[in-house]
């Protein structure tokens, strides 16, 4: 049987058996927790009618995968860009959808210029309060009421749990994320205010957020969600991570988003699972073995994993509240540039074609198996 005969079989097969269930994502689990998609550039514009037909058609929820980071929506001290975050909420509200905002306090693409004073000096710990409650109130503020959820404060841990010694860290210190979560709260006390980060479904990160959700409980800081970013690999995390890291939020008392979901299928390039944007690694052509197409093998492995993790999210489906991809289809994955440029990886749920791939059809199934 040929590679193609042999895909074309599993797409056969996954279709028959979800002949009966839902056609879309946002469909089979409508009961259960919204389903998003995070948007880039060229479907925020317009640029592709059939990327955001399908953005329609399958999602109940976006996110932003650059245009409302500070860089990009605050390139200057006196200058805001709200152009695309403009259109972006504009598309979700056209559409219906639940809307996040990713996210105003991060110590990456962050423009440098927000540290220091006009001679180059770094500022002082009220200044630099004072720029972070100008952004958050003036980003905040005008989408009040529109945009519903936000990523106060993203990734500020390190893999022992330990505070990330960012400049925002070393000027203001650690109460920087609790006033963080106060300036948003100010600026829209309606809105959902969330914790992002990646790799807490291990056990040492997963205890320091675990100790920063607490502190923020005991301020009367209101932290609505943690976001577990989730970007996963085949084999982790572990559905006992997973399963303990959903737990014990929930026994804090706040939700759960899994707010950037994709699974590599590519040999790891670290030695460590990480989702840190600054890791390069040089290439190797032994970590970019399928440039031309996924193994049905591979593309098997792949469908059983997205099942496996929406069962356990059904599973926790009263703790968690959003399930977003982190991207639409695998030719726009950042996936294919980190840690090493270039690779061809297939990461998400529909294909370099935009056609829907097995793994979507083993979701839509999960969903029918509660």
């Amino acid at each position: 049987m040929s590679v193609r005969t042999a895909a074309l079989t599993i797409f056969l097969l996954a279709l028959t058996a979800t002949a009966q269930a839902p056609t879309s994502l946002k469909a089979a689990y409508h009961n259960d927790f919204a389903i998003g998609v995070a948007m880039n550039t060229a479907e925020i514009t317009g640029q592709d009618a059939r990327r955001d037909a399908i953005i329609e058609q399958q999602f109940n929820s976006i996110s932003p995968e650059n245009c409302l980071k500070w860089e990009n929506v605050h390139p200057q001290p006196d200058k805001y860009d709200f152009a695309l975050s403009d259109q972006y909420v504009a598309f979700g509200e056209k559409h219906h959808m639940f809307i996040v905002g990713h996210n105003l306090v991060w110590h990456s693409q962050t423009p440098a210029w927000v540290f220091h004073d006009d001679k180059g000096n770094l500022l002082s710990r009220d200044a630099l309060l004072a720029r972070m409650r100008d952004h958050i109130h003036t980003v905040v503020g005008r989408y009040k009421g529109r945009i519903q959820s936000w990523d106060v404060v993203n990734e500020a841990l390190n893999e022992d749990g330990t505070r990330r010694q960012s400049l925002w860290y070393k000027i203001i210190g650690p109460d920087y994320i609790a006033k963080a979560f106060e300036y948003a709260h100010e600026a829209d006390p309606a809105a959902q205010l969330n914790y992002n980060d990646y790799n807490i479904e291990n056990e040492a990160k997963r205890n320091g957020a675990v100790n920063l959700v607490k502190q923020l409980q005991a301020q009367a800081i209101p932290i609505f969600a943690v976001g577990i970013q989730e970007h996963d690999s085949l084999d982790w995390p572990t559905a006992n991570q997973l399963n303990a890291t959903i737990d014990i939020f929930g026994k804090l008392g706040v939700k759960v988003a899994i707010s950037e979901l994709d699974v590599d299928v590519l040999p790891r390039a670290t030695r460590q699972q990480t989702a840190d944007v600054s890791v390069r690694v040089a290439q190797n052509a032994a970590l970019n073995p399928w440039p031309n197409g996924l193994p049905t093998s591979v593309q098997q492995q792949l469908a059983q994993r997205y099942a496996e993790l929406f069962g356990i999210y059904l599973k926790h489906r009263d703790v968690v509240n959003r399930v977003t991809l982190w991207g639409l289809a695998d030719a726009d994955s950042w996936k294919n540039n980190f840690p090493i440029p270039g690779r061809t990886n297939y990461p998400v749920l529909f294909d370099r074609n935009l056609q829907p791939k097995p793994a979507f059809y083993a979701v839509i199934k999960a969903a029918t198996q509660k």
